[in-house]
């Protein structure tokens, strides 16, 4: 299994409006994209300067599945809203043993 980290800063403007809508979007992904065995959204809630705003883990059976997901099109409107949205985002993949 492949395991899928990524987390967001969002920018200041509209950014609880924001952090709602690309939860419910990367949410909406399950069952969309035949590779995504699982999917957990969480919104923080700890004010710290190194907290990021949103993270997600996402896990796949294999590199091919994260491919796969990657170029889905349901993906790519998920990334382009949160690109226009977040300041950076930092991610780490690993194979679960």
């Amino acid at each position: 299994m492949l395991v899928h980290i990524v987390m967001f800063k969002f920018k200041e403007e509209n950014k609880k409006a924001n952090i709602i809508q690309a939860k419910q979007m990367l949410e909406n992904l399950m069952g969309a994209i035949p590779s995504l065995r699982s999917m957990d959204v969480g919104v923080n809630f700890v004010e710290a300067d190194r907290a990021m705003d949103l993270s997600i883990i996402a896990v796949f059976e294999s590199k091919e599945g994260l491919d796969s997901y990657d170029a889905h099109p349901e993906h790519q409107k998920v990334v382009t809203f949160i690109k226009s949205v977040v300041e950076y985002s930092k991610a780490a993949d690993y194979n679960r043993e």
